[in-house]
């Protein structure tokens, strides 16, 4: 069965917080990985991209609340923390962050309601699509 689950994948072992794409490309630590899901799409075979994200949420939550180690669900914040979160995780080395309305449904591509802020000290900046 295949879960339309939105999430990022991880090694145990790398940084806390911090996927290592080339590592889990490589297929070598399968049994370290793990799952950080953020969204979820769909549900006993109903869609549930029309509904807020808040609520896709709490369906995400119910869905894994008895999920199996290696499986966590990211959490929402519910209040401002922006800038302190965004320093954080430019800290941390990652990407960036993508911030989204917790009262929107689900729209494929990008969205004025998605606001993706990246760290420009990351190598991801340098890379050439």
């Amino acid at each position: 069965m295949v879960l339309p689950i939105a999430g990022l994948p991880r090694l145990a072992g790398a940084k806390p917080g911090i996927s290592d794409f080339n590592a889990l490309h490589s297929r070598q630590d399968d049994h370290e990985v793990q799952l950080y899901a953020f969204d979820i799409l769909a549900m006993g075979g109903d869609d549930l991209r029309s509904l807020p994200l808040h609520m896709r949420k709490a369906n995400l939550q119910q869905l894994l609340a008895r999920r199996p180690d290696g499986i966590s669900v990211a959490p929402f914040e519910r209040v401002e923390i922006g800038p302190d979160l965004f320093r954080a995780a430019c800290r941390m080395g990652l990407e960036g962050l993508v911030s989204k309305h917790r009262d929107r449904p689900y729209r494929g591509g990008r969205q004025k309601y998605w606001i993706k802020v990246k760290n420009r000290s990351h190598p991801a900046m340098e890379r050439e699509l």
